[in-house]
């Protein structure tokens, strides 16, 4: 049985990753990204060295964060919603192309500075996950 590859267009790979295509284009001319061409004629770039870019670039730490945290998933993003309503808000995170919703006291969110356009980071730690593909034909 041959088990095809998958492979990512530019476009895709850069929405994947957060940057934009022209950093794709970059990374793949410095030769930290391979490209290839589909049977379409776009260019393409493998998932598995997407998958392997994406940790290195989670990996890199932010320098001007001292904190050590056991939760390993951190989404840093722009608010994009705020709604306050009684003791309770609801916040909006739009982080690369995951929009991540919290909900926390009126309290926090005055504490934390939250409004449209701040910068935050979401911090989860998930015992359980689920796991989503795209039905194929060979599945």
């Amino acid at each position: 049985m041959v088990v095809a590859m998958t492979h990512f267009r530019i476009r895709e790979a850069a929405g994947l990753l957060g940057v934009s295509d022209d950093t794709v284009r970059r990374w793949a001319a410095d030769g930290i990204l391979t490209l290839s061409t589909d049977a379409t004629g776009h260019q393409v770039v493998p998932g598995a060295e997407l998958a392997e870019r994406a940790q290195a670039l989670a990996s890199e730490p932010d320098p001007g964060d001292n904190v050590l945290r056991s939760a390993r998933n951190r989404f840093v993003g722009l608010v994009t919603a705020v709604r306050v309503e009684g003791l309770m808000a609801q916040i909006e995170l739009q982080s690369g192309p995951h929009r991540i919703v919290s909900l926390m006291s009126a309290e926090a969110a005055a504490e934390l500075g939250l409004e449209v356009g701040s910068k935050a980071v979401a911090v989860t730690k998930a015992t359980m996950m689920i796991i989503e593909t795209e039905r194929t034909e060979s599945r």
